[in-house]
């Protein structure tokens, strides 16, 4: 089983991508509103250097952003990734997001 983790900066994606997953049998993703650290810092009315720093080096193009994680079997993140760089138009854009997965060792409270 792994976990699969989408950092999602493209939102206005994120029903269509929630659709394909329910097509494809893929249910069970948990969506929670996050931010990232620069956009955290654009917030911030501080004057360290680096907070400066960092606010001309990057400048997202969004104020917030979601995180969405589901357990899947091993063999349907192949799917998923192909999923979200459907709706995204392709991970591989600047600024639309992030997947990686994580090995689960066990997991209780699902049957897959």
């Amino acid at each position: 089983m792994k976990l699969v983790m989408l950092i999602l900066n493209k939102t206005e994606c994120l029903d269509e991508l929630l659709e394909e997953f329910a097509e494809a049998e893929l249910p069970g993703a948990t969506i929670v509103d996050s931010r990232g650290m620069v956009q955290e810092l654009n917030e911030v009315e501080d004057d360290f250097r680096i907070a400066g720093s960092l606010r001309n080096f990057f400048a997202p193009a969004h104020s917030e952003n979601k995180t969405v994680f589901m357990v899947v079997k091993d063999e349907d993140v192949t799917t998923v990734s192909r999923l979200v760089n459907k709706a995204t138009g392709g991970l591989e854009n600047p600024d639309t997001g992030i997947l990686f997965t994580l090995a689960i060792d066990d997991v209780e409270g699902i049957s897959r």
